[in-house]
């Protein structure tokens, strides 16, 4: 672990069971991003994991960023810069069509 930012992230996060390797943490944060940011889109934001720094970069279509430590925080940040609420489980990111 980097002592000046602690990266990468201390394992044990339930979003990363299963995953064995360093390979494996990091493929599966780079699909964790891509889903945020799918889902973070039609609200005009964005997140990105680059692997290079804890935490998700969020961003809105302007160009404001941050970074948030965890899920959790992302969706308290994601609310808090839209000024209304999520909600991460609308049917319509939920259709498989």
């Amino acid at each position: 672990m980097c002592n000046a930012c602690g990266n990468p992230s201390a394992p044990g996060h339930w979003t990363e069971a299963g995953a064995d390797t360093p390979g494996d943490r990091l493929r599966a944060r780079f699909h964790r991003a891509d889903l945020l940011d799918k889902v973070l889109r039609p609200y005009g934001l964005t997140a990105h994991d680059g692997g290079m720094v804890p935490g998700i970069q969020m961003g809105t279509l302007s160009g404001n960023q941050t970074i948030v430590p965890d899920l959790a925080s992302l969706w308290a940040e994601a609310e808090r810069m839209l000024g209304h609420p999520i909600d991460p489980l609308d049917p319509a990111f939920l259709n498989d069509d």
